[in-house]
């Protein structure tokens, strides 16, 4: 038999002998929330294709029809030079422990020598037996709470495919969507505190006299502590001419 070979650009995630078709199709959607689409099946409880995984995997499918079907853990990772097992509880076995994090670094850098990356899910009752676990050279261990270490299959494999995409995708951790508009510069800053604070005098605010200074300065600072869009700049001076009119309007009515 002719040994199956993917290419070296991303680790295969092995489901081992999973047992709800539903489980599988979600497995499918979280690999490709994240762009991984190596999946491999090891003697599903239910058999083999399965339409509950079907109806679940929605517009992840293509994975579940491209994914490779074993009767055993050992030709599943057959092809594969380092191989992480996922567990959360302790198994007496001497392996070095990865948080999901390190350990997906740890893959990517792997997989950029040329290595084939696995990593093991067991099933949904128990998880993987100790004889899975022997399988692997390392184990993913997902800090969860110890009063309930047991995570959904799909919800173990989005965890790890997560990470994945932390440690190879170049992960921004912030970004401020402008929405059509860009940030006030200081000059525009200025002249919205300006009319401000013309308005407010003309309003009588800024009483008694003795405190005025400090109310005009604690406005300005107020204004500079503000992240505002020209938008936001525009509005408020809108907002402030609107009153001024409508506050005209009801003087001279009564």
């Amino acid at each position: 038999m002719n040994q199956f070979v993917e290419p070296p650009e991303a680790p295969a995630f092995v489901l081992v002998r999973p047992q709800m078709g539903e489980n599988i199709g979600a497995a499918a959607r979280a690999m490709w929330n994240f762009g991984l689409d190596r999946m491999r099946i090891v003697a599903p409880r239910d058999g083999w294709p399965n339409q509950k995984a079907v109806a679940m995997a929605s517009g992840a499918g293509r994975l579940l029809d491209d994914a490779r079907l074993t009767d055993d853990l050992a030709e599943a990772v057959a092809d594969c030079t380092f191989v992480f097992a996922t567990t959360a509880r302790s198994r007496d076995l001497t392996k070095t422990v990865f948080s999901p994090e390190e350990a997906m670094r740890h893959a990517a850098r792997r997989i950029a020598d040329g290595q084939r990356i696995a990593v093991l899910f067991g099933p949904e009752r128990a998880g993987l037996e100790n004889d899975d676990v022997a399988r692997a050279n390392a184990i993913i261990s997902v800090p969860v709470n110890p009063k309930f270490r047991s995570l959904n299959l799909a919800q173990c494999v989005l965890l790890v495919a997560y990470e994945w995409r932390r440690a190879t995708a170049g992960v921004t951790a912030e970004v401020t969507e402008m929405a059509g508009t860009e940030w006030a510069d200081a000059t525009e800053i200025e002249h919205l505190a300006a009319h401000y604070e013309d308005r407010m005098e003309a309003a009588g605010f800024f009483f008694p006299h003795h405190k005025a200074s400090s109310m005009r300065t604690n406005l300005r600072n107020m204004w500079s502590r503000m992240p505002l869009t020209r938008a936001d700049v525009q509005m408020m001076h809108g907002m402030l001419r609107q009153l001024v009119r409508r506050g005209t309007r009801d003087d001279e009515t009564r």
